[in-house]
């Protein structure tokens, strides 16, 4: 069992930032490649970046060039910096493996126009 304690979400207006964090349980490097992801009222969670155990990132296109993935091995943290916010990343954002196991609470992310 692996648990994800996300933190970091909040109110911004457009073109804002945030930095989302999400402490692990257990050793990130039992746990491979993580993922951030999003959920929309309705409907199921999507990857928007994942990141391999080498550090290596990857992004879907809308939030390439905005969002930043790093991992803190020696912490179990994952943290997401999301710069130039729109209103269309409004949602929960969760950690989790990819695939995904059990849910964490997530942090809710709101961008104001």
């Amino acid at each position: 069992q692996v648990q994800f304690v996300e933190s970091g979400g909040g109110t911004v207006q457009s073109g804002g930032s945030l930095r989302l964090s999400c402490v692990t349980s257990r050793s990130l490097d039992t746990l491979g490649v993580m993922g951030w992801w999003r959920q929309d009222p309705g409907r199921q969670p999507e990857v928007v970046a994942s990141i391999t155990t080498l550090g290596v990132a990857y992004y879907v296109d809308f939030v390439k060039g905005r969002f930043n993935f790093t991992r803190d091995n020696a912490k179990n943290t994952l943290y997401l910096q999301m710069n130039n916010l729109k209103p269309e990343d409004t949602a929960v954002y969760y950690c989790n493996t990819i695939p995904h196991r059990d849910w964490g609470h997530g942090t809710q992310v709101t961008v104001a126009s």
